[in-house]
């Protein structure tokens, strides 16, 4: 990974998938809704300028992110970007969706779905 001064600023020390209410929030913090009918295994956001992923978000969590959870992405402090890339990976270990320049400045809630007939996953950015 090539770490610019952006992107070391940026690796922020995410506090993942916890309670909002248990911690200052900042304006990239958001919400996460898997209504996929998978569970999730792996979830990664990192600026939109970065050469790589960041880290795993569940990586020190015990459980798969599951079809019907909703859970709090919460940044440790407030970076000086508002544009991020959402990767997630599916429970099976083959299948992942990646979704770019998401404004996480002005979204608050993104919800994942998957359509069977036509084999993709979108996202809805509230």
């Amino acid at each position: 990974m090539k770490l610019t001064s952006m992107a070391a600023a940026t690796a922020l020390a995410f506090c993942a998938l916890m309670p909002i209410s248990a911690q200052a929030q900042s304006k990239q913090d958001f919400e996460l809704i898997n209504r996929t009918g998978y569970a999730i295994s792996e979830v990664y956001v990192s600026p939109s300028k970065a050469d790589d992923w960041q880290d795993d978000l569940l990586e020190n969590s015990d459980n798969n992110f599951e079809d019907g959870e909703k859970r709090n992405v919460h940044f440790a402090r407030a970076g000086k970007t508002c544009k991020w890339d959402l990767k997630v990976v599916y429970d099976d270990d083959d299948s992942s969706a990646v979704w770019h320049d998401i404004d996480l400045c002005e979204v608050s809630r993104i919800t994942l779905r998957y359509n069977r007939k036509t084999d993709t996953t979108s996202a809805s950015f509230d």
